[in-house]
This record gives C-alpha cells, structure tokens and sequence, in this order.
C-alpha cells in the first residue's frame, strides 16, 4: 500500500465539489447532488486553484469551461472515489449480508417484477428488499444499488449485464376499442386512434417496418410510458408496449395482440450489477430471477 503524503494534498471536500462539477457540467448541478449551495461548490474550486497555482475553469460569456487539468483530476478523483466507495459497500454489505437494494422502471416493477416478488418474499423471508421505481439510470456505485434492471441492448460502460428478458415490441388494443374485430389488417389498425409515448419516435418506426403507417392516423401523445399504458388499456388507442409489459393483460384478455415483433433488434431487460463480488443476498435474488424469467421455480 502505497504512502500518501497528507500535508501536500488538497481537501477531499475540494476534490469532491471539482469531480461533480466536470461531471455535471457545472456549479448549480454539483450544488445539487452535492446538497450545498452554488457558492460553496465556487469557493471549493478556487481553494484548489490556488492550492495547484493554476486556473481550473473559466468562463466562456454565462457557461463554465473546465481545463484539460480540471478534467483530468476530476476523472481521477471519481476513480478514487468509486474506489473507496466500493470498499465501503463491501464493509456495509458484511454488516447487513441480507439487505438487497434493487432498482428498474416503474413499468417493468409494476407489470413484471411486482406480481413476482411474493413468491421472492415467501422463499426467502431473511433478504430484506428494497426497490426502487425510477425512470433515471443510476450510478450503482454512487446511489448503493445492489442490482438494477435495465432495458436496452446491454452494452452499458462500467457494469456487467446479463440478459433476462425479452423486450420484443408488439402493438396491443384494448377489445373495448376493438370492437369485435377479428384479425385487422395493417389498413384496419391505420385507421384507428394511437396513443404513444412523447418522444420516442422508434414506436412509429417500428409500426412502419410491420407495415402500419402512422401518418395520417388519429395519435395521441403522452410524456411518461405510464400514461400512455393507462390511456391504452382504457380504450383511447392502440399502442405499442414490450411484451414482458403486457403479457399479464394478454393472458387475461385485456388486451388483444395485434402485430409482434418486425425484426430481432437483440434489445430486452437485463440484470446490471457493478463489477466485483456478489453477496449472498445478491446470487440469491439473481438466481431467482432468471428461474422467474424461465417460467420455473427458483
């Protein structure tokens, strides 16, 4: 272990306000995560200018420019501090081996984890779990999460994903807006109303490849992925949804499956956890996972 020479090194609190506001991109952000004020992070960075004898960040008319140095002992700091951090996870986690931080969209905990988690809770009462449904990625390390569960392709910088389950898109109606039809076409499914998330502009993209243009259809748009479901289950349009969101409603004849998936785009849900070793706690709730992604007992 390397010896560190105290008297020469600038306060941690110093470093702490610098990494936060490169990462952030600024003072107002930092001062927010870090919960002090704008001032505070200011003063920060000009104690450690002055401990270094150089400028670390200017201003370009109302935006903060950081220097190549500032950005380079920010980064380096935020390697120490994930470090350290992760050695203090690891020293909690001996202290509490069953408690389980877990965090995923309120969509798939709502639709696919919720109506699971009993059978989690009835084979393994000691793990005490705690989840978290929340539409922000998360720094693992950072926020103390145990395990999260994301949607995309699975290629994420800094953790290790495994795949779970599918997130192969589909369009669903209610039979309430259906009406009784029987199989309608591409031709049918254009004339009716769409609801469809605000910004995500793939949905119409993906319709167009199954053969549905949207353009000159009645739609109807929604700023969360939980308004549109509920606008969607009610009746107000067709929509599109990932199976593993809808297949309860599909079962149970809510909804009625209108058009699968176009193509294999290899995206789903997948278990993200921060490199290095799992707890007990953590192998176990993994473990469970895959079996209910199997259909089989865990």
């Amino acid at each position: 272990m390397s010896q560190i020479d105290w008297l020469n090194f600038p306060p941690l609190s110093a470093l702490r306000a610098l990494e936060a506001a490169v990462r952030l991109g600024g003072y107002s952000a930092a001062a927010r995560a870090l919960n002090v004020t704008h001032a505070a992070i200011a003063q920060q960075v000009r104690g450690l200018e002055e401990f270094l004898g150089r400028p670390l960040v200017h201003r370009e008319g109302r935006q903060l420019v950081f220097s190549d140095e500032a950005q380079e002992l920010a980064a380096a700091a935020n390697r120490g501090f994930a470090e350290m951090q992760t050695a203090l996870m690891a020293l909690r986690a001996r202290q509490k081996p069953n408690a389980l931080s877990v965090t995923t969209t309120p969509i798939f905990a709502e639709r696919w984890l919720m109506p699971r988690l009993r059978d989690f809770w009835m084979r393994h009462p000691d793990i005490t779990l705690t989840l978290r449904a929340e539409q922000d990625v998360v720094d693992l390390r950072r926020e103390g999460i145990d395990v999260a569960i994301r949607y995309g392709l699975g290629h994420w910088p800094g953790v290790e994903a495994e795949f779970l389950t599918s997130a192969r898109m589909m369009a669903v109606g209610a039979e309430s807006l259906l009406q009784g039809r029987a199989d309608p076409s591409p031709g049918d499914l254009k004339d009716l109303p769409w609801v469809l998330e605000q910004g995500w502009p793939e949905t119409e993209q993906w319709l167009a490849c199954s053969g549905v243009d949207l353009s000159g259809s009645a739609k109807s748009y929604f700023l969360t992925e939980e308004l549109m479901l509920a606008a969607g289950r009610a009746g107000l349009g067709l929509f599109v949804a990932s199976s593993a969101i809808v297949e309860q409603d599909i079962a149970e004849g809510r909804l009625r499956l209108l058009l699968d998936d176009c193509n294999d785009t290899h995206s789903g849900y997948f278990i993200v956890t921060a490199p290095g070793p799992l707890t007990v706690a953590k192998r176990t709730f993994i473990k469970w996972l895959r079996a209910q992604a199997q259909g089989g007992p865990s």
